[in-house]
Order: structure tokens, then C-alpha cells, then sequence
């Protein structure tokens, strides 16, 4: 009987360890292939301006690039501060845009898209 109850105590003491490891590896742990982002994009939808803000360890030389959904360049913007406004005048008009943000030697760093609503 003290044998069995020893056992079950174990065996308790063990699962509860395999929970806890079990939630905080759920917690600290990103899914494969997800990165940390380096750009902020907002409003997202945006209206007239959109706002992007760039991490403290963006690489200050990038360049920020604008695509129109259907691969129209809007712009060309480089990165030398932490945060770049663009004004959506008239040749922004309704929908999906894309963003990539490229290194000194073109390589994109982290792409993302954001909507204009007019």
C-alpha cells in the first residue's frame, strides 16, 4: 500500500512538471519560421498618411519600398530614421499595397502590406 502510494505520488510530481514545461514552451516559443517584425505599419487601413515605424536595430542604410497590388512601384524611401510618414495623395488609390524593406545590397529584410481606403 505505501509502495502504490509512492508510486502515484511520483507520478503526479512528474506530470505536473511535464505541464508546466509544456505551458511555458508554449509561451516562449514562436512558431517555425515566424521572425520578429522590424516594421510597424499604421493605420492599417490608412486613409490619407501611413506611418511606419522601424525598430531600434533596423539597419539605418535599408530602403523602404512601395508596390501597388498589381507591381507598380510607388516609392522608394530610405531608412535613415525610426520612423517614415508617406502621404497617400492621388496616386494612392483603393486597395492592397505592398511594403519590403531591402538592405544595402537589395536583399529583402521583411515584407508586409497594408490597405488604402479612400
Amino acid at each position: 500500500m505505501k509502495k502504490n502510494l509512492h508510486i502515484l505520488l511520483i507520478t503526479k510530481s512528474v506530470l505536473t512538471l511535464i505541464i508546466v514545461l509544456m505551458s511555458v514552451t508554449a509561451v516562449f516559443a514562436r512558431p517555425a519560421g515566424t521572425q520578429i517584425k522590424i516594421v510597424k505599419c499604421y493605420p492599417n487601413p490608412a486613409t490619407s498618411v501611413i506611418n511606419f515605424e522601424f525598430q531600434s536595430g533596423a539597419d539605418r542604410n535599408a530602403v523602404l519600398q512601395i508596390y501597388s497590388f498589381s507591381g507598380k512601384k510607388m516609392k522608394d524611401i530610405p531608412v535613415s530614421l525610426g520612423k517614415v510618414s508617406v502621404i497617400l495623395d492621388n496616386e494612392y488609390y483603393r486597395g492592397i499595397y505592398v511594403f519590403q524593406l531591402r538592405d544595402k545590397n537589395g536583399n529583402i529584410i521583411e515584407t508586409g502590406k497594408f490597405q488604402v481606403v479612400k
